[in-house]
């Protein structure tokens, strides 16, 4: 008796002990899986997600409040002509495979990023580089072609990560960084999973894993999470039942900005939307308060030109044009286009997926047939974001303060507009605030004036998480999922 009695207080103490234990993983769910691992040559977010600042880090990198902190780099100097930055590597810094980071692997990457066949989606950040100096192993300068008051933090972004020049061939299939996680393993469709660096050069994170689950299905992005198969979802597919599952006390809301800017997006290279007056009566067509409504289920802030309202220099031009289907109507009419007929290519996100018939819906009322073409997200980054192959898009843009890609005539809008480069000119030039924010309204009154796409709403930063999970970001001010901050509550 008294041995049996024995085993159940021993049974009991490792129970309560195991029931007090504090977690040391999680799982992620994400609805986007990304197409490859190399976040410096595509413009898919979900590399971001996953990679950035978790993986792979840069010279600086953005803080939850949008705010450029050292990462990589230590400290900088700046010329007092503002043409030449001084920086000073982090000490004892290794990637995952033990190879020192250096100044020549921070001069390899930079250059391949700005070198004239480099496949980078935002090659734009890099074209002021002149030339990259080294001085010592921690040490070197990057030269400028001209001062840019935004350089540390176009530096910030996830396309400006340093990468492990000896990797540079299996970048796609094999991530080597300097993050505090590593890549342990990638379940193609289903998973992916990070562990923790054990040789990190900074502060450890409290959690020893992380899995990046990917669901696509609204449905079952909801399920999972009602059965604790995931323990958080940013940007949740299924935002109509966000509010029910909150109720539950087991779980908590998230709910913030982005930057993502949600267009309808438009091949001005494809008659007749290279007409301004077309594409004035597609944007005269569309109710932005319906698809957030409908799409979002109240999620989002509508927008009238591509520029993030919670920004100190955002201008509000939502109401021009007004939406008025009627004259939408006339206009096409008289262009003898009633009855046009057009495509809207549909990467998988809900907003586009579910914006898609909403918008399909509005453009029949004004004599637009749209047939809808959903898109698997590689095929939309080859046929649409590479190839230009479209007619009408819906994405949301989710790069941080990215109105500098309408400058970019090559881009897949097609928009090419020397004015507008010129503003683009000034403003990186500029270091006055109150002249950087008369710039900055130049700009997105050029972009809504030339109608460049229609401007539907700014994407919230809706998700669901377990309650008992902390540190996830409330706002997302790039495109990334940091997870270095995340801990479970005792």
């Amino acid at each position: 008796m008294k041995k049996t009695s024995l085993l159940w207080a021993v049974l009991l103490l490792l129970w309560a002990g195991s029931a007090h234990a504090v977690r040391t993983d999680a799982v992620i769910g994400l609805q986007l899986e990304p197409p490859h691992l190399d976040p410096t040559s595509a413009a898919a977010g979900a590399i971001d997600q996953v990679l950035y600042a978790n993986v792979y880090q840069g010279l600086t990198r953005f803080n939850e409040d949008g705010a450029i902190a050292p990462q990589l780099a230590k400290s900088w100097e700046i010329a007092p002509d503002g043409l030449e930055y001084t920086f000073t590597l982090q000490e004892n810094v290794h990637f995952h495979d033990g190879t020192p980071l250096d100044a020549k692997a921070v001069q390899f990457a930079l250059n391949r990023a700005r070198t004239e066949n480099s496949t980078n989606a935002q090659k734009a950040l890099f074209t002021d580089i002149e030339s990259i100096t080294i001085h010592d192993a921690l040490t070197l300068t990057i030269r400028l072609k001209q001062p840019n008051g935004q350089f540390l933090f176009n530096l910030a972004w996830g396309d400006a990560v340093i990468i492990a020049p000896h990797n540079v061939d299996d970048l796609r299939q094999k991530a080597i960084g300097t993050g505090p996680y590593q890549v342990a393993k990638w379940v193609k469709g289903d998973r992916i999973e990070l562990t923790r660096h054990h040789h990190y050069w900074g502060k450890p994170p409290a959690l020893e894993s992380v899995i990046f689950r990917f669901i696509s299905d609204a449905a079952a992005a909801r399920a999972a999470v009602q059965a604790g198969a995931v323990d958080a979802f940013p940007a949740f597919p299924a935002p109509e039942t966000l509010a029910q599952l909150a109720e539950n006390p087991a779980f908590a809301l998230i709910n913030g900005t982005t930057e993502g800017e949600t267009i309808l997006a438009i091949n001005h290279q494809r008659p007749p939307f290279d007409r301004l007056e077309i594409r004035q009566a597609l944007a005269m067509g569309i109710n932005r308060q319906d698809i957030i409504d409908g799409a979002m289920f109240g999620y989002g802030t509508p927008i009238g030109t591509h520029f993030a309202p919670h920004h100190p220099a955002y201008l509000d031009l939502t109401n021009t044009p007004p939406y008025n289907p009627e004259t939408a109507r006339k206009i096409l009419k008289q262009a003898g286009l009633d009855g046009l007929t057009l495509t809207i290519s549909l990467p998988p996100p809900s907003y586009a997926r579910r914006g898609g018939e909403i918008i399909a819906a509005q453009l029949r009322n004004i004599g637009i047939t749209a047939q809808l073409i959903p898109l698997e997200w590689a095929a939309w980054l080859e046929h649409v974001f590479r190839n230009k192959d479209y007619d009408l898009t819906i994405i949301s843009h989710t790069e941080p303060f990215d109105i500098g890609i309408y400058a970019r005539k090559d881009y897949y809008f097609g928009y090419d507009s020397p004015q507008f480069r010129a503003i683009m000119r000034n403003l990186k030039s500029a270091s006055d605030p109150q002249t950087r924010t008369r710039l900055l309204h130049q700009a997105q009154r050029h972009i809504r004036d030339d109608q460049v796409n229609v401007f539907l709403f700014q994407l919230a930063n809706a998700g669901i998480r377990n309650a008992q999970l902390m540190g996830l970001w409330q706002h997302a001010p790039t495109q990334a999922l940091d997870i270095t901050g995340i801990y479970w509550k005792n």
